[in-house]
């Protein structure tokens, strides 16, 4: 092993010298120096605003840098456009899927290739077979999950036969079988001499897939090396500016007891049915944190967005604070007091083209921020400063557009304006997919604040490691129905994991 790995690192196939990119005054990259060797996995981790994002789009082409050189198998290169990049052999999978969404999932695939389609479908479906993915080809991508649309955006780049393969958040959105055949294959890739950039804000993933890692922060590499030298306190504190207390804080937090006993719950799901789940019943508890886990697919979001008023009721009832609100619109039930921050916040949390402050306090428009007919420009400003200052929202100021935002800011103005609107329970759909290990902290620790302030969380989240984390008791949901039930002593993955695929768990629902 040590001689193979001794070998892959002279086969360099991606070297980056001294790379410098400014946007204005603002220095993103201030010296980048890495290399990819053929059969490397490099894990490229770092907190949003590290230049992770520059740095790849320079490798693709799409930016220019202001100094320093690439070069390719020893050859250097100048990768002006995207075009030029492909065609040395380096192929990226964005993270957001980029699909046209009237075409079919198959067109989408193969688009810019210039064989002929059917070869191309013959190497798709031995593509798909290789990897275990199962998918309809010829279904539209405008009615693909955010899971499957990011296998297609997988497929692309395997289907390319990339050299350097860069892998952004590929799992982000996966359920655990689709996630270990996407590691069988990078696995598989990296036995052809393929090198892969991997991108991932999962440090378990780190150890799991990689051979080597390298930490981003503030525009340069602070550290790396193989990951066997690596712990993953080490790359936790290595993420982390010296003086962040959002680890502190989160990991201050203990278990949290909840008198089931002599307390009303403040949500009470009956017999409750509807499109993608049937028959769930649940309490969630005043100031609990109640994990739903599951795998993509399961009936969690749909159950989510079915409470909160946007999908059709079949059956059974809602009640919040002894209030029903079954089937109530969703401004009715956000009146109510419940609100909820979508999973996927490009396509249901925001207005990207609207400022921090538009998007802050649109939840309150037909309340506390609107007068009758002028908005109220001074109750918006210190409702948005509020949450900038609450929540450490990175902006230059509340006239920053939202799309300008890293991904772990836009998320925390999602969260804050779900909680502007003071509910007493928030529904809280995969809360920190795509962001960095720092942003994820900070997301933690507003969890954790709305529990002390006596908000009921509902959390859904396929990070088993979060539902562990931060979870007082925990449902399991397996094809739209509970099946599994775990209180503070029996929340682990392990558990976690045996439920979400219906195998056997240490507490079966009703036992």
């Amino acid at each position: 092993m040590q001689t193979a790995g001794m070998q892959q690192e002279r086969n360099v196939l991606l070297s980056i010298q001294n790379i410098h990119k400014a946007f204005g005054l603002n220095q993103v990259l201030k010296g980048i120096n890495m290399e990819l060797a053929e059969g490397e996995v490099l894990s490229l981790i770092g907190g949003n605003g590290a230049g992770k994002s520059t740095l790849m789009k320079i490798i693709m082409g799409i930016y220019q840098p202001d100094e320093g050189s690439i070069s390719i198998r020893g050859e250097q290169v100048h990768l002006s456009k995207p075009s030029i990049a492909l065609a040395k052999g380096i192929y990226m999978v964005p993270q957001e899927p980029m699909l046209f969404p009237n075409m079919t999932v198959e067109e989408n695939i193969i688009i810019g290739f210039d064989e002929k389609p059917a070869e191309l479908h013959k190497r798709l479906v031995a593509q798909m077979e290789e990897v275990g993915w199962k998918m309809d080809l010829n279904r539209k991508a405008s009615s693909l999950s955010i899971a499957e649309q990011q296998l297609v955006e997988i497929l692309r780049g395997l289907l390319r036969q990339a050299q350097v393969l860069i892998l952004d958040e590929p799992t982000s959105a996966l359920t655990f079988d689709e996630a270990e055949s996407l590691f069988a294959c990078v696995n598989d890739l990296r036995s052809k001499g393929i090198g892969i950039i991997y991108i991932t804000h999962r440090l378990t993933e780190v150890f799991e897939i990689s051979t080597s890692v390298a930490i981003m922060r503030d525009g340069v590499i602070t550290l790396s090396g193989q990951v066997s030298e690596f712990t993953k306190e080490a790359l936790v504190r290595g993420l982390l500016p010296a003086n962040s207390e959002s680890e502190k804080e989160a990991g201050e937090e203990t278990a949290h007891a909840i008198d089931y006993k002599n307390q009303k719950p403040v949500l009470e799901i009956k017999n409750f049915s509807g499109y993608g789940f049937n028959d769930i019943s649940l309490e969630l508890y005043p100031g609990e944190i109640l994990g739903v886990a599951g795998v993509v697919g399961a009936g969690r979001t749909e159950l989510a967005t079915t409470i909160f008023g946007r999908d059709k009721v079949l059956g059974g009832q809602v009640i919040l604070d002894g209030r029903d609100i079954t089937g109530l619109s969703t401004k009715k039930v956000m009146e109510a007091g419940l609100n909820y921050v979508p999973e996927d916040r490009h396509l249901h949390g925001l207005f990207k083209i609207a400022d921090v402050a538009v998007n802050t306090t649109s939840a309150l428009l037909s309340e506390k921020v609107m007068g009758k007919f002028l908005l109220n420009r001074k109750k918006e400003r210190e409702v948005t400063q509020k949450y900038i200052d609450d929540f450490r929202i990175k902006v230059t100021g509340q006239s920053q557009l939202t799309g300008s935002l890293s991904g772990g800011n836009q998320q925390k103005i999602v969260i804050g304006r779900s909680l502007s609107t003071t509910p007493k329970v928030v529904i809280l759909d995969e809360p920190t997919r795509g962001i960095d290990a720092g942003a994820r902290g900070d997301v933690y620790t507003i969890i954790h604040q709305l529990r002390r302030q006596g908000v009921s969380v509902l959390l859904i989240s396929s990070d088993m490691e979060e539902i562990v984390e931060l979870s007082d008791r925990v449902v399991s949901v397996f094809q739209g129905r509970i099946n599994a039930e775990f209180q503070k002593g029996d929340i682990n993955q392990d558990n976690l994991m045996a439920a979400a695929f219906d195998v056997k768990t240490k507490k079966e629902v009703g036992a």
